[in-house]
């Protein structure tokens, strides 16, 4: 499904200057086809067709000045691409700020191909989630559990949560037993569970077979279940709090996903992270991960829960984090790794037979992101992984050593709505700011 673009033209142009529109939308066509379909062109003045998700403008005029009353008329986001590099010609930086300030409309004037990438894969998305799609959640009792102490504080396990995304996007969060997906795991044979992996092996160390293959068969599970209901886009589990319901975790299960099925995943149930990082990856398409942010501010109350007794020896501590989850750096599919291998469980409360990935992402500037409970504002921190630290026989055996770039670490103390931060590869916050602007979020820089 792609975005819709409705291409405008002036009735005033001449011969030359529709010779030249025609040009400029045919190298459109190629350059942004794989994000957009373009509608028939037409004039400014008739009426726009319901099912457009954007006006673009691959040529503008000084007849724009005439049109105020047709343009405030319109509701729709405004995309410039009148440069022959698919990109806004800065010649018209005066009609732009014209249309943002006098007219007061959102319009977009990527001065980037990947930029102008950004906001129509934005609009694809949001065009998807407004088709009804299906985000998948595995639970039962979420709040009870190995660590009911901790889990019942989550707001993505209240109702009024599960409906303010789907009110606010669209969609629908499917949820299903958690116990029953595991039953149906242990049904599937070895050799069903033996002829995937010949097929798809990862990079293991000190794994048992037989871990191996429950892993396998609870991804033949899922995967089952995910086809049955149809529409899914994204998976989560309750995997940790109720790990009593099965024999293995999901990490196999969310690479596999992600890799083979094309399917965001998200850990512990938690569906604003699903939903954040099934928006930021469908317009970034970039590398991303979740895991749990400890702030070096924060003290002996993080260190407690990683088992460790204090944070690395640096310059500057207030601004530094760890990034920790399931005993490592957390959960990322393989591509989006410099290293990855499948290794035993770390954490007590699950399975004796589970996995868990030790993975690692590049070290430099990565931009945390993720939407806040209410759906309406976007927080954007600027980081970097500087380093990977070890902690043995604790549950940090490798962390990423995190700074914030901008010295802000009080800063983000106050706006953290989260220990689940999302990170994101690279220093994006001007293509965050574009995706944003395409669903309305309000949004916080640190």
């Amino acid at each position: 499904m792609k975005a819709k673009l409705l291409p405008l033209y002036f009735k005033e142009r001449n011969p030359r200057e529709t010779r030249e529109f025609e040009e400029q939308l045919k190298k459109l066509q190629i350059l942004y086809g794989a994000e957009a379909d373009f509608l028939p062109p037409q004039p400014l003045g008739e009426p726009v067709p319901p099912d457009t998700d954007a006006i673009v403008f691959p040529q503008l005029l000084g007849a724009v000045f005439q049109y105020r009353e047709f343009i405030e008329s319109v509701s729709l986001p405004i995309i410039i691409l009148t440069s022959e590099f698919g990109t806004v010609e800065m010649w018209d930086w005066e009609i732009v700020a014209y249309l943002r300030g006098e007219l007061g409309r959102n319009v977009f004037s990527p001065y980037q191909c990947e930029l102008a990438k950004v906001v129509l894969r934005a609009l694809s998305a949001k065009r998807k989630l407004r088709s009804g799609m299906k985000f998948l959640m595995l639970q039962d009792n979420p709040g009870e559990g190995m660590q009911a102490y901790l889990f019942k504080r989550f707001y993505w396990w209240d109702k009024s949560c599960t409906r303010q995304i789907e009110d606010t996007f669209g969609v629908q969060i499917v949820y299903r037993s958690w116990k029953e997906v595991n039953f149906r795991a242990a049904q599937f044979s070895d050799a069903q569970a033996q002829e995937l992996w010949n097929q798809r092996p990862v990079p293991i160390q000190e794994v048992p077979q037989e871990s191996i293959l429950k892993a396998v068969k609870l991804y033949l599970a899922i995967r089952e279940l995910i086809l049955e209901i149809g529409g899914v886009c994204g998976a989560g589990a309750n995997c940790l709090n109720e790990s009593f319901h099965s024999a293995a975790t999901p990490c196999l299960a969310w690479n596999w996903l992600f890799e083979y099925d094309h399917i965001i995943w998200a850990c512990e149930g938690d569906t604003v992270t699903l939903i954040s990082k099934f928006i930021l990856y469908s317009a970034l398409k970039t590398p991303m991960m979740m895991t749990n942010i400890y702030p070096f501010l924060v003290g002996m109350a993080a260190l407690k829960h990683e088992k460790i007794q204090r944070f690395p020896s640096i310059d500057d501590p207030d601004s530094h984090a760890l990034g920790v989850h399931c005993g490592y750096f957390g959960f990322a599919p393989q591509s989006f790794c410099t290293q990855w291998v499948m290794r035993p469980k770390v954490l007590d409360i699950v399975s004796d037979d589970a996995v868990v990935i030790d993975c690692r992402m590049a070290a430099g500037p990565i931009t945390m992101a993720k939407l806040r409970s209410d759906m309406k504002k976007l927080t954007i921190i600027e980081a970097e992984i500087e380093d990977y630290v070890q902690y043995p026989g604790s549950d940090c055996r490798n962390g990423a050593l995190l700074r914030y770039r901008n010295g802000s670490g009080h800063k983000v103390m106050e706006s953290l709505s989260s220990h689940h931060a999302i990170l994101i590869q690279g220093d994006v916050t001007y293509k965050l700011l574009q995706m944003a602007k395409v669903y309305g979020f309000d949004t916080e820089v640190i």
